[in-house]
């Protein structure tokens, strides 16, 4: 099943089911259990696709590639590295990223995003696997400039619009191996397969909730592949996930 949240022509946020090119209105959001379809039906084309959720909070993995470790000079840490993106850095499919006018390089980072879907605390592995509503595609943007400067992440990741998702939420599919890739105005810059994940995805979203309770909408990135690299303004970005589809975004 593939969940969409969209704004309509008379400019309301909406829910709905994605079948083929058409949306199936729920009555009200899918995170809530109770929600159900309605008769109503509209076109891909009579919606604005919006971020999928809205996450009270973005939980990111730092390092969960092996090359991807040893491109940024890192060594394999112990436990996985975690940090936060505020919340306000969300977007959706087709927005802008704006570029920061403090920062002199911004860079792509494709990762699969898991979505929760019950509210969680100190679970086990299968419990966690349990509570994941479903995936979507995201793009962990970063001022690498910043980043370095500060030493820790908060500033170089938390830029509004530095957190694309989208374009909806794919709840069938298994994350543990997945093509991934990212192209930078058509090229491929990022190409590799969750397969080589460090940590699971269950794995990583039992260890995020031995330390904060996570609960519906929030939002687990699950680390990039090896490939980093910059944007420019007037770019194009894709990052494209087996079973999942095409998040694009260009940079302003």
């Amino acid at each position: 099943m593939k969940y969409v949240r969209f704004m309509n022509r008379e400019n309301e946020i909406k829910y709905g089911v994605l079948e083929g090119e058409t949306v199936r209105l729920l009555d009200r959001n899918f995170l809530d259990s109770h929600s159900k379809p309605t008769d109503a039906w509209l076109s891909l084309e009579e919606v604005t696709l919006l971020a999928p959720v809205e996450p009270s909070k973005v939980i990111c993995v730092g390092l969960n590639y092996a090359l991807h470790i040893k491109e940024m000079n890192h060594s394999l840490p112990e436990d996985p590295v975690i940090f936060l993106k505020a919340p306000t850095c969300v977007v959706g499919p087709t927005a802008e990223i704006i570029y920061p006018k403090i920062s002199r390089r911004v860079d792509y980072e494709a990762e699969l995003a898991v979505v929760i879907g019950e509210t969680i605390k100190d679970v086990t592995e299968v419990e966690a696997a349990k509570a994941i509503l479903g995936y979507t595609c995201a793009n962990d943007v970063t001022a690498r400039d910043l980043q370095k400067k500060d030493g820790q992440w908060t500033r170089g990741k938390s830029f509004d619009t530095f957190c694309p998702i989208g374009p909806w939420v794919v709840t069938d599919i298994d994350p543990s191996q997945l093509d991934i890739q990212l192209l930078l105005n058509g090229e491929v810059k990022q190409s590799s397969n969750t397969q080589y994940f460090i940590t699971s995805v269950p794995k990583l979203v039992s260890f995020i909730s031995q330390v904060m309770t996570l609960i519906p909408g929030d939002v687990v990135l699950t680390g990039t592949p090896e490939g980093v690299g910059p944007m420019q303004s007037g770019d194009e970005v894709i990052v494209k996930i087996q079973g999942i589809g095409e998040l694009r975004n260009s940079l302003r």
